[in-house]
């Protein structure tokens, strides 16, 4: 295995990951505070889960985005 590599490998799928789902929370987020879902001072509970079935690796993470 080439560590070099592999940790590349894994920095840019993180960097697509993280580019990716904070457009797609903003997005989100945005719709609901257009159609009264949301008034702008909550806290959002989040989970996100991370798998790789090749290896059987499941993680789950969870957080909270505030949005005030």
């Amino acid at each position: 295995m080439n560590d070099e590599n592999f940790n590349m490998s894994i920095r840019k799928f993180l960097k697509m990951a993280g580019v990716g789902s904070q457009r797609e929370i903003e997005q989100a987020v945005s719709k609901a505070l257009a159609s009264g879902q949301l008034k702008g001072s909550e806290t959002l509970p989040v989970a996100l889960k991370l798998s790789i079935p090749a290896i059987g690796m499941n993680v789950d993470f969870d957080g909270e985005i505030t949005l005030e």
